[in-house]
């Protein structure tokens, strides 16, 4: 009869390989949201948003010294928050949420959390007052971010 071998579990190992793996994830998400939104940009004619520069501003006091530099502050701020969310994903590993669960999971905290925090730093109307186009069009964007952070924490997991 053979003995199993006893499975060694460190903890700190499990979380640092999590929130690792989380930051490589978050930064594929926000690489495809950026595309999807470059791409929708040049399809509706939008111009990019400052958002993320006005979030940070109203969260942190912090403002760019000259209003032409809002554009680079607010990418830095979306390319920092996009990585930084894919942590969230790689938690929801620990608590034992895995693969299309978690991807939905991820999806529904990234853009539940925008539908919310936007509105309540004033930088964009409540949800039942903006435009069915305009939330169908977000929540691509975020479920695109979602799918791709998934499926690149999962692989990298399974690897």
């Amino acid at each position: 009869m053979k003995r199993r071998k006893k499975v060694k579990t460190n903890t700190f190992k499990e979380f640092g390989t999590a929130v690792g793996v989380g930051l490589l994830a978050g930064l594929a998400g926000t690489i495809a949201i950026t595309v999807s939104q470059s791409i929708e940009m040049k399809l509706t004619k939008r111009e990019p948003s400052t958002a993320p520069a006005d979030a940070v501003g109203k969260t942190l006091d912090i403002e760019p010294t000259e209003e032409s530099k809002k554009p680079a502050l607010a990418q830095k701020v979306h390319w920092t928050y996009g990585t930084g969310l894919g942590i969230a994903r790689g938690l929801m590993s620990l608590a034992g949420l895995k693969g299309w669960p978690a991807t939905l999971a991820h999806f529904t905290a990234v853009w539940g959390g925008s539908m919310i925090m936007l509105p309540k730093l004033e930088l964009a109307p409540p949800v039942q007052e903006r435009p069915p186009k305009t939330l169908l069009i977000e929540g691509l964007h975020h479920a695109i971010y979602a799918a791709v952070a998934g499926c690149v924490f999962d692989a990298i997991m399974e690897w």
